[in-house]
């Protein structure tokens, strides 16, 4: 029986990786197409990606008692609040991914429903 090396493990791992992204990428691009649920206003954002509702709407505050900065937008998914904190570079991370920046709360709103696979959002801090 021939033992596989530690390089043609690596080497067969990376190749699978690198398919997988290539994948997730061709899946992203095809989901890209947003269908808006009703008008918006400038500002806010009500669309429903991959089967999720978003909902942005600007400098609203309202997380826990509206302690968000002046001016800092709400994101709902499915009616459920996502906590989010900006940057000091003006990029946006979220409770959901802290390591991953989005130049904006749409792209982090968006990427929030792709890593959450279906799952419910959870209230951030337990409360209802």
């Amino acid at each position: 029986m021939k033992k596989i090396t530690r390089r043609q493990a690596l080497g067969a791992t990376a190749g699978a990786l690198t398919a997988l992204g290539l994948t997730a990428a061709a899946a992203g691009a095809t989901n890209a197409a947003a269908t808006p649920t009703e008008p918006t206003t400038p500002g806010t954002v009500d669309e429903v990606y991959k089967g999720r509702r978003i909902q942005i709407t600007a400098g609203g505050g309202g997380h826990h008692g509206g302690h968000h900065s002046p001016g800092q937008p709400t994101v709902r998914i499915d009616g459920q609040e996502l906590h989010i904190m900006r940057n000091a570079d003006g990029t946006w991370i979220s409770v959901i991914n802290h390591y991953e920046t989005f130049a904006d709360p749409k792209l982090l709103a968006r990427a929030a429903v792709r890593d959450l696979q279906g799952a419910a959002l959870v209230p951030f801090g337990g409360a209802a």
